[in-house]
């Protein structure tokens, strides 16, 4: 089996903790439970939005959830339709401690997209409003600056509820900045694909050219 949790800060999770969190086949508390009996308080979830499209930034979102006060339906934003989302996004943000970071294109641009995601994720758990204790986060990789407190799991936002919400606050917030991107460049489409490589996108970049939301290292730009 891959190795499906990275865990630095001396806080290990079992295998089978992972495996029954696939098994239920939607988001638990347990992860955050387990760390909130060893005292530890605080326990932070985040994931980014936007590593893919052709265009736009990469947000990344903390959340750290009240373990009295989770709201219901949580999952995995691509797994939730847009009502749903902005539904759950306004219930998140009422009652969790939350804060979210965008790289845009020129940094992903200048340092790679991985690194840019890092750099985003990073910058969303120093902005929350209290310290996070330890920080639950989907995906391989665990940023530099939180690699003492921090934990990567596979498929985290489909396994925990905190990467869940921070999944729809990061996918709400980065559809939101699309649509307004939309205004200021209408001609590429940004309010339906957001940024992905639709082929109507892919068109517009070939007719009048990339924008400066236009990620110049990313296939077919950097070939054009």
């Amino acid at each position: 089996m891959a190795k499906t949790i990275t865990d630095n800060s001396g806080t290990l999770f079992e295998t089978n903790v992972y495996e029954r969190a696939m098994e239920l086949g939607v988001p638990s508390f347990e992860f955050e439970q387990r760390l909130l009996k060893r005292g530890l308080k605080n326990i932070a979830g985040v994931d980014e939005a936007g590593r893919g499209p052709l265009a736009g930034p990469v947000v990344a979102a903390a959340v750290i959830l009240d373990p009295d006060n989770i709201p219901v339906g949580l999952n995995d934003s691509k797994k939730l339709n847009e009502k749903r989302r902005e539904t759950l996004f306004e219930e998140i943000i009422a009652c969790a401690h939350f804060a979210w970071s965008a790289a845009n294109a020129k940094e992903i641009d200048d340092v790679n997209i991985r690194q840019a995601t890092l750099n985003a994720m990073t910058r969303s758990v120093f902005a929350l409003p209290i310290i996070a204790e330890h920080v639950l986060i989907d995906g391989r990789d665990i940023p530099l600056p939180l690699n003492n407190i921090g934990t990567s799991i596979i498929k985290g936002d489909a396994i925990s509820l905190s990467i869940s919400a921070a999944s729809i606050v990061a996918k709400v917030m980065r559809d939101r900045m699309m649509k307004r991107a939309d205004i200021d460049y209408p001609h590429y489409g940004f309010a339906g694909h957001k940024g992905y490589g639709a082929k109507k996108h892919i068109e517009a970049i070939k007719e009048i050219g990339p924008c400066p939301l236009h990620r110049m290292t990313f296939a077919p730009l950097k070939n054009m």
